[in-house]
């Protein structure tokens, strides 16, 4: 499997890391991916190696994950990340982005598009995490979202070595399902590998809980953001073509997300992947790629008018 270029972009002190598959002076247009929480650029790479044969393939390390930088708790908001996007956006001069966005890095691709419309031709989103910016809040969380915030804490940071990482990941029902490229890729890349040969997280089990506590809000349509407001109500003011799929085995909550992401965006379409669960570019990424070419062609037909370029 083609292995990607790794180059860092923003801030000396916030980087953002990326993994590249292709060169951009081929001239392919840009395909932008975004992982989901705990998770890190490498898992796209069964899908992000297919692209790259008609497109500049990106994936980010979103921030508190992989080598990006990992601000302090509060710095984990929906719009945070969002900004994150823009400023990938803007370092790289990416213009006709095909953005393609998994779970809560779905969400950044959502926002994103809002922060700068002229910059996305198309948008394939999966199970992004959505609330209503209109329902009543409902009050605090759930005692079982404040348990899943509070077992972050309680994750196993480090392993005695990449294999026993891997049959570790192997034997649990979320990572169970994934090819064994998929899982190496995570293992690679969403850990750090120390002198001893151990692996550590690099998404670790603080910040993944600072990350849930914003996620769960919007789940349960508690969010309120922070001193910047709401940025929900901006799924409204999309402009391009947007895709929101979710997986047939997937959680319920997902599925409800999803629905309340095609009542906000205008225009959306949907797409359903049978036989999976929410993790499908690492389950099963034939049935992504083959997603991903339908929305292209059927994007494609109406701004072209020549179906002969719907192409991935």
């Amino acid at each position: 499997m083609t292995q990607p270029h790794r180059i860092m972009v923003g801030d000396a002190g916030a980087p953002i890391a990326l993994a590249r598959w292709g060169e951009p002076a081929s001239g392919k247009p840009p395909a932008l991916l975004l992982h989901g929480t705990g998770f890190v650029a490498e898992v796209w790479a069964e899908v992000a190696a297919a692209l790259a044969s008609n497109y500049t393939v990106y994936a980010l390390d979103r921030r508190g994950h992989g080598l990006s930088h990992k601000p302090a708790a509060d710095r984990y908001h929906f719009q945070d990340f969002a900004e994150d996007v823009c400023t990938v956006i803007e370092s790289l001069d990416l213009h006709d982005i095909f953005g393609i966005g998994h779970s809560a890095g779905a969400t950044d691709l959502l926002l994103a598009a809002k922060l700068m419309p002229e910059r996305f031709a198309r948008l394939f989103v999966m199970e992004p995490t959505v609330m209503d910016p209109h329902a009543p809040r409902t009050g605090d969380l759930s005692d079982i979202a404040k348990g899943s915030v509070q077992g972050a804490l309680r994750r196993r940071a480090e392993f005695d070595s990449a294999e026993v990482l891997f049959q570790r990941l192997r034997k649990a029902p979320t990572f169970a399902p994934w090819t064994e490229p998929s899982l190496w890729a995570y293992v690679h890349g969403g850990f750090a590998r120390l002198d001893d040969g151990r692996m550590r997280l690099h998404c670790t089990p603080e910040i993944e809980s600072a990350l849930l506590k914003p996620i769960f809000q919007a789940m349960e349509q508690t969010y309120t953001g922070d001193a910047r407001g709401n940025p929900f109500p901006w799924l409204s003011n999309i402009t391009c073509p947007v895709c929101i799929a979710t997986a047939e085995q997937s959680w319920p909550v997902y599925a409800e997300m999803a629905d309340r992401a095609a009542k906000l965006i205008p225009h959306a379409s949907r797409w359903t992947f049978d036989g999976v669960g929410h993790c499908v570019a690492q389950e099963a990424p034939a049935l992504l790629l083959g997603a991903l070419k339908a929305f292209a062609a059927q994007d494609d037909k109406p701004r072209r008018n020549d179906p002969a370029t719907s192409s991935l």
